[in-house]
């Protein structure tokens, strides 16, 4: 008898019913999908030791998103590596270590949360999780594909609409579980009652609690308007409260684990001589016109080939520009939008909580329903249909945060949640579509590791779109404040910062000094810049959509002297 790992000892039967497989890919897709809700730990990670507001010694948003960046990176890593590995030992046992890595990872994150150790969150999530994100995401797709050759876009569309998913079950379970374990921060006082304040030469203040120097922050009224439980206003001790993410994370970890284990035990493969009753492949010419092709191509030979490296260029890019937004989707609608929400009454913290499971239920829908319609509409003119209209929506979004920026707008608030879902839609799509694409070119026989060698690109889209995208924001925000605080009356600020306005660049450096507290003190009329800070993202994603699309359009048959298994 074969081993319990063994490949051949998930061989199907005669007469199994296809149709069993799907339901255990799409359970592991949804447990490592959950990565795509990570804008929802992207307000209180870096609120660790706060709680209410950052200290001077919290995390920065561009610090706690290269989490989710390094755990991309080791997708892209583990699914290139993995490729060879899953056509030896089949996808039960890839399935299976891929389920150890991600709770593992949640796991060892949750310490790191817990001893305030980033590094440790960066292996735990990133690393060890990123490496389960990678198995576990290979692992059905090649299966899928084998089980329904006449319906390649579907089977890599029920393969990988998982995936997309997985913010969409996981955003209300993450959120339920923060609301159980937070806990607030001793609580001093209003401003302007607490006596005692002081601010070092670092900016970083502090008051006398119970006759000892403890490091406070402040919560401002506006800030509090979008708090869950709307806290009072005011100054909290640091270090007396919990985010409740440590504990949220062992709770993920621990039943990710058992799902997809439970999955993987029902991974079955068919038999090598299998194809589905009643099917034929596609005759020559129309597969030639499909642009598919009736031969294999090796992992090796195939990644010598143009084809490869275009598709390479197209799924990094196509990836780079969705990817950015995905990373801090909750604050970008929090800080474009808060005060149209607030304007109407709608709590801020609900509703883009509900926007990130809404992209998520996009990305789920694209990446079915793109994926489906190229079996009719052909892989190259799909993604050229992605590549233009992404274009024009990245570049409306910059209009709608502008007309924001000038006052509450629902109008704006529309447009840009339509354009935003469109562009999931497409971003999933382009996903769930690339498996077929290769297939396409390459052949179904050594697929899979083609696709687990071409997910390098999502690696480095991982790497750029966040890191992009925080950058970029970064340097707006300090900008913006720095104009602000050039408008404000040398006075107030200083009794409002007790420093004066040349130790600028100390109090944005330890947190002290943010948009919302020097709009506080700014004179009547002037224009909040918070809405705008991603507009230069936005410009710089429409450029790459621009380059993936001129590699996309040079994408032709693969040359027949790469064609052989040998």
């Amino acid at each position: 008898m074969p081993g319990f790992f063994s490949k051949e000892r998930i061989v199907a039967e005669p007469g199994f019913n296809r149709w069993r497989v799907p339901p255990a890919s799409i359970a592991i897709h949804l447990c490592i999908g959950s990565v795509y809700a990570w804008s929802i730990f992207n307000t209180p990670l870096p609120r660790a030791l706060g709680v209410v507001a950052s200290s001077a010694d919290d995390w920065t948003l561009t610090q706690v998103v290269r989490t989710f960046t390094v755990a991309i990176v080791c997708l892209g890593l583990a699914a290139a590596m993995a490729g060879k590995w899953i056509e030896r030992v089949g996808p039960r046992t890839v399935g299976i270590v891929a389920a150890v890595c991600w709770g593992l990872g949640f796991l060892i994150a949750a310490w790191g949360v817990q001893t305030h150790q980033l590094w440790l969150v960066y292996l735990g999530y990133g690393g060890v999780g990123g490496l389960g994100l990678g198995l576990g995401y290979v692992s059905p797709v090649s299966t899928l594909m084998r089980w329904f050759p006449d319906r390649r876009g579907m089977a890599t569309g029920m393969a990988i609409m998982g995936f997309g998913g997985g913010a969409l079950v996981g955003t209300p379970v993450i959120k339920f579980l923060l609301q159980q374990f937070s806990l607030l921060p001793d609580y001093l006082g209003p401003e302007g009652a607490v006596v005692g304040l002081t601010t070092n030469s670092a900016g970083v203040q502090f008051a006398d609690v119970a006759g000892a120097l403890r490091e406070v922050v402040v919560l401002t009224a506006h800030e509090a308007l979008a708090r869950p439980g709307q806290p009072d206003p005011g100054y909290y001790v640091t270090g007396t409260g919990s985010t409740g993410i440590a504990g949220t994370f062992v709770v993920l970890g621990v039943v990710y684990f058992v799902v997809m284990l439970t999955a993987a035990l029902f991974y079955r493969i068919p038999a090598a001589d299998w194809k589905p009753a009643g099917w034929t492949p596609p005759d020559d010419r129309r597969a030639v016109q499909r642009m598919i092709s009736t031969e294999n191509v090796t992992i090796g030979r195939a990644m010598l080939t143009p084809q490869f490296w275009l598709l390479w260029i197209v799924l990094c890019f196509n990836v780079t520009a969705g990817i950015g937004i995905f990373s801090v989707a909750k604050t970008m609608m929090v800080e474009i939008f808060g005060d149209t929400l607030r304007s109407r009454a709608i709590a801020v913290d609900s509703f883009a909580e509900g926007f990130v499971l809404m992209t998520s239920v996009a990305n789920l829908v694209g990446r079915f329903f793109w994926a489906s319609v190229s079996d009719h509409l052909g892989r190259q003119r799909t993604y050229t249909l992605f590549f233009v209209a992404g274009i024009v929506l990245y570049l409306a979004i910059p209009w709608t945060a502008q007309t924001a920026s000038a006052g509450p707008s629902l109008t704006a608030l529309i447009l840009f949640y339509l354009a935003t879902m469109l562009i999931f839609t497409m971003y999933g799509g382009g996903f769930a579509t690339i498996p077929a694409y290769l297939a396409d070119l390459f052949g179904l026989r050594f697929v899979g590791g083609i696709h687990g060698r071409l997910l390098t690109a999502w690696s480095l889209a991982g790497l750029l779109g966040p890191y992009a995208l925080t950058s970029l924001r970064e340097r707006s925000v300090a900008q913006a404040m720095r104009q602000l605080a050039a408008q404000i009356d040398p006075a107030a600020f200083a009794e409002r910062f007790h420093v004066d306005a040349s130790h600028l660049e100390q109090l944005i450096a330890a947190k002290t000094v943010t948009i919302s507290r020097l709009l506080e003190i700014s004179p009547a009329g002037t224009v909040d810049p918070t809405a705008t800070v991603y507009n230069s993202t936005m410009y710089f994603m429409s450029a790459l959509l621009a380059v993936a699309l001129g590699a996309n359009l040079l994408v032709r048959p693969v040359h027949p002297r790469h064609h052989g298994e040998g």
